[in-house]
């Protein structure tokens, strides 16, 4: 196992979730991409081209924000699974028919190539990812000099009453650990990324029964821990759970309503144009000085 991957995580039971389809996407996603959506008015890079990484779960209602806000806009949809890439290009794909398709730009189902977009929207797909610092690093190839990299992703406080719940049962560990914001910046950063902003929030969920809320957690994700239950569960067993899902979980001034906590990090970075290396002997193209003598300019220039 690479150290530098989440030790928690096993990669087959991700490649397998990644695969997996998805009816819609999860509520709390679509909600995490409507705020994530309202940083960017804060931003003033040029966005366009742009792609969206695994928007069948990230969200497609957010995607079809996103078009609206950037119409003529080329865009790029990215799924990993198959299925997941089906459902994307049902539900972005205009009939030939609608007058809307001839005012769009064009949309691409395929990962764009390096250096091809000026934004990467990549929303609550980080935490599910075995090996995130190789799926930065190709956020990071696929954008441009000055393109951003707009994303956020489930936090190391998410699901602490289920974690508890677990361990207080002595049962396996209830899901992988989740990476702290800190140490995702500090990743950008070795990815090549530049003036990362990190921030948190936490927004408690409540569920009227505990089948509707594992059936929310199913489509949320699954526990990819090593160490989660070798086998399937039974009925006994799965009635145990919800006993004491409604004993532990449930809040009186709520009307009985159980409650989870889920930890939602965004994060915001920017591809910087590439530093020149620091040898004796430099020799440079007359485009490689041009473009070093153009960010010179930029970075000195008032306001």
């Amino acid at each position: 196992m690479n150290a530098d991957r989440p030790p928690t995580i096993d990669p087959a039971a991700a490649l397998r979730w990644g695969a997996m389809d998805a009816p819609s996407s999860p509520w709390l996603h679509e909600e995490v991409a409507r705020r994530m959506q309202e940083r960017l008015q804060w931003i003033k890079l040029r966005c366009t081209p742009w792609a969206d990484w695994e928007p069948a779960r990230g969200g497609l209602q957010a995607h079809a924000g996103l078009v609206r806000r950037h119409p003529q806009s080329e865009r790029y949809v990215v799924e990993s699974g198959a299925k997941l890439a089906q459902r994307a290009v049902a539900s972005v794909t205009r009939p030939w028919w609608s007058p809307q398709r001839w005012r769009l730009g064009p949309t691409h189902f395929r990962a764009p190539a390096d250096g091809a977009v000026q934004m990467v929207w990549a929303n609550m797909a980080l935490h599910m990812a075995h090996d995130p610092q190789a799926l930065i690093g190709r956020w990071h190839r696929a954008l441009g000099q000055d393109g951003f990299l707009m994303f956020s992703c489930l936090g190391p406080d998410t699901l602490r009453e289920l974690r508890a719940l677990y361990q207080e049962q002595g049962w396996p560990p209830a899901m992988h650990a989740f990476t702290d914001m800190h140490d995702w910046g500090d990743m950008l950063v070795a990815a090549g990324f530049a003036e990362p902003v990190m921030d948190m929030e936490r927004i408690r969920l409540s569920f009227a029964s505990p089948r509707r809320l594992l059936q929310e957690l199913r489509g949320l994700g699954r526990n990819l821990h090593r160490a989660r239950f070798a086998a399937l569960r039974g009925r006994q067993w799965r009635e145990q759970l919800e006993r004491h899902l409604e004993r532990r979980l449930a809040e009186p001034q709520q009307g009985g309503a159980l409650a989870l906590t889920f930890e939602v990090i965004y994060g915001h970075a920017i591809k910087p144009a590439p530093r020149l290396p620091l040898q004796s002997e430099t020799v440079l193209s007359l485009e490689a000085m041009r473009a070093a003598l153009r960010q010179g300019k930029r970075a000195v220039s008032p306001g």
